[in-house]
């Protein structure tokens, strides 16, 4: 069954892609919850034309989000985390500490468009996290954590 999604949906696609899906999947989940139609040829004429509409106004965001993406290079993340024996952090440092370091770098982004690689870190050390700002732009972002001041 071939659908346009009209919204970004997890693992599947972002809006106004064309996708291919399992019958059971578009007709009980995707369409009833207002999540895509069906790819019909009308439906893909009227997309056709509402993409080249939104190319410019998409050029002037992709380019917004590759100059934030180069500022974000830049940065040099260390988080504070409290330690206990060794290096073992007490809890864990993810997304939304990295999101609250960037904020305080003055680069507000959301904490579900970082993505640190390996899920939760629990140990100091140089870690890498994965900054989406667009569809088309992304940015991998180098951060460390290290030991809190007492």
């Amino acid at each position: 069954m071939e659908l346009i999604l009209k919204q970004d949906v997890e693992n599947l696609g972002f809006k106004d892609d064309i996708v291919t899906v399992k019958n059971g999947y578009g007709r009980n989940f995707l369409i009833p919850g207002g999540h895509a139609i069906l790819a019909t040829t009308s439906a893909k004429k009227v997309l056709a034309e509402t993409l080249k509409q939104r190319a410019f106004k998409e050029k002037k965001i992709i380019d917004d989000a590759t100059e934030i993406a180069n500022a974000i290079k830049e940065l040099e993340i260390r988080i504070p985390a409290k330690v206990g024996s060794g290096d073992k952090l007490f809890g864990s440092v993810n997304n939304i500490n990295v999101a609250d370091a960037l904020e305080k770098a003055g680069h507000s982004i959301d904490k579900k468009f970082i993505n640190v690689q390996g899920g939760n870190v629990k140990r100091l050390g140089k870690y890498n996290a994965q900054v989406r700002l667009h569809r088309e732009v992304s940015v991998d972002l180098p951060f460390e954590v290290i030991a809190q001041a007492k």
